[in-house]
C-alpha cells in the first residue's frame, strides 16, 4: 500500500518487491520517491541499507557451499531472517534446509501480500487521505526497535535519526538517508577512541 500510495503502479510495486527482496531498502526507496526525491538518490539510499546482506552472504556462502550455478539465485534470499535461521543450524544439511524453507516461504508470502496491498490501495483510492503515507516509516521502526540491544546500536540509530530529520528541510529528498548512513562509522570511530583512551589510562 505504501508504494502504491507513493505513486508507483501495480506493476512497479510488484516488480520492486520481486527484485528488491529486503524490506528496509524497499521502504527507503519508496519513502524517498514519495517525498519527490531523485530516483537515483532513492536507489542509492536503498542500496546502502542493503549492503549488510553482502556480509551475510560471505558467511552463508561458506556454510551452504552451494554449486556455482545456484549461488546467484540463492543470493536473492540472503536477508536477516534467512541468515538468522541458517546460522542457528548445527549441520550443513540443516543449514541448507533452514535457508531454503525460510527464504521460499518469506519470498512467496512477501510478494503475495505486496500484490494484495497494492490491489487494496487501488481499491480505496487516495491513500494519503487514510494516513497510509505513515505506514512505511511506522513498520520500519517497529522492525528496527527490537534489534537495538546494545548502547552502540542505540547510539547509531539515534544519530541517524538526528541526521536524517535535521537535514530533511535543507537537502533534496533521499539525500538525508545517505548522510544518515554516516552515523555507523561516526559512532564506531567515537567508540574506538573512547576505548583507546580507557586502555591508555589503565596502562598508566
Amino acid at each position: 500500500m505504501t508504494s502504491a500510495g507513493s505513486g508507483l503502479t501495480l506493476l512497479q510495486t510488484c516488480a520492486l518487491s520481486l527484485l528488491v527482496f529486503t524490506g528496509a531498502s524497499q521502504f527507503a526507496l519508496v519513502g524517498a520517491l514519495a517525498a519527490g526525491g531523485n530516483p537515483f538518490t532513492a536507489a542509492a539510499g536503498a542500496f546502502f541499507l542493503g549492503v549488510r546482506n553482502a556480509f551475510y552472504g560471505l558467511r552463508l556462502s561458506q556454510l551452504l557451499a552451494l554449486p556455482r550455478a545456484v549461488r546467484p539465485l540463492a543470493a536473492q534470499w540472503v536477508i536477516d531472517e534467512t541468515a538468522a535461521v541458517a546460522l542457528a543450524q548445527p549441520t550443513r544439511r540443516t543449514v541448507r534446509i533452514g535457508f531454503t524453507v525460510t527464504g521460499l516461504s518469506l519470498y512467496v508470502l512477501w510478494n503475495l501480500t505486496t500484490l494484495l496491498g497494492a490491489l487494496g490501495a487501488e481499491a480505496i483510492g487516495d491513500t494519503d487521505a487514510w494516513g497510509l503515507d505513515a505506514a512505511g516509516p511506522a513498520v520500519f521502526l517497529a522492525l528496527l526497535a527490537p534489534m537495538l540491544k546494545t548502547s552502540t546500536e542505540r547510539a547509531v540509530a539515534g544519530l541517524a535519526v538526528v541526521l536524517g530529520l535535521g537535514l530533511l528541510p535543507v537537502l533534496p529528498a533521499g539525500v538525508p538517508v545517505l548522510v544518515a548512513a554516516l552515523a555507523a562509522p561516526a559512532v564506531l570511530w567515537a567508540e574506538g577512541r573512547r576505548r583507546g583512551g580507557t586502555a591508555r589510562k589503565e596502562e598508566r
